[in-house]
């Protein structure tokens, strides 16, 4: 009777030990998917602001005659997405060219976005001579309330007619409003696919590849890797179409941008597979 009592007292106390041990496998899971998702929409939006920012960086390059690769005459300026900033160049002639965009304590677009602090440029010759090397940084430069921090390295990589740059994320730095804050790094390969022949910005764009890692507040980091190529248009404020893989623990993410000639801010992303959820870039 003794030896029953302790055969059905061990079955149960197996039981309640493998339900614990399911439940808490599911809990982990669970904790990885959110961390997965949260990640994977943080990426999206360090993407988006580093095109923002390097959105006026060409276009102040392009006001001031420094970027190359057009007819005489120079680009035609349908746009200014930078109306209330102040730009300062040194020296005047000559490269290498130090680059300031102050945007003062609040600088707000034609599309409302809203900035402020510095962007910072180095740049070595004219942004679109292959060979040339424009290094970005930023001095408590925010934009519509997230601060950007780290260092972007663009490598123009161009064989004519192309055009193409690499571009390099280091000591990459999000903190969105409320204190919120992750880090990214990573190498990217530009290549422009239209404009390239035309004496304006407004329809130029661009094709993005490469890798790319994000890390969260508690060291939780994921591995991301360009499924589809992403595309950014000059006229669309924010990456328009293409694919991200995000590599978790046990099952991957993808992130999808959407149609290219759908210009919006926002994108989805599922886990192996499930219903997506919409992730709004900023």
């Amino acid at each position: 009777m003794k030896i029953k009592q302790f055969l059905f007292a061990f079955a149960m106390l197996s039981l309640a030990i493998g339900f614990n041990s399911c439940k808490k496998n599911d809990e982990t899971v669970s904790e990885e998917f959110e961390n997965t998702f949260q990640l994977s929409a943080d990426q999206a939006v360090a993407d988006n602001l580093t095109e923002d920012a390097n959105d006026m960086f060409m276009q102040v390059a392009d006001e001031q005659g420094i970027a190359g690769g057009f007819a005489p005459g120079g680009p035609v300026v349908i746009n200014d997405f930078i109306p209330c900033a102040t730009v300062t160049i040194t020296p005047l002639s000559g490269f290498p060219k130090t680059i300031v965009i102050d945007f003062g304590t609040s600088c707000t677009d034609i599309n409302g976005n809203v900035r402020s602090g510095k962007i910072n440029i180095t740049l070595s010759d004219s942004v679109r001579k292959s060979g040339s090397v424009a290094v970005m940084t930023f001095t408590n430069y925010f934009i519509n309330g997230f601060k950007i921090e780290g260092t972007h390295t663009w490598t123009n990589t161009s064989i004519a007619p192309g055009r193409s740059w690499t571009h390099r994320a280091e000591n990459g730095k999000i903190t969105a409003p409320g204190g919120r804050y992750w880090t990214h790094s990573g190498l990217r390969t530009v290549v422009q696919t239209a404009g390239v022949a035309t004496p304006t910005r407004i329809d130029d764009v661009f094709s993005i590849t490469g890798n790319h890692t994000v890390t969260n507040s508690a060291n939780i980091s994921r591995d991301i890797t360009v499924l589809d190529a992403l595309i950014k248009r000059t006229d669309c404020a924010n990456i328009s179409g293409g694919k991200l893989k995000v590599q978790g623990p046990n099952h991957y993410a993808v992130i999808d941008f959407g149609v290219a000639a759908t210009c919006d801010n926002l994108a989805t992303l599922s886990i192996d597979g499930r219903t997506p959820r919409v992730i709004v870039l900023r």
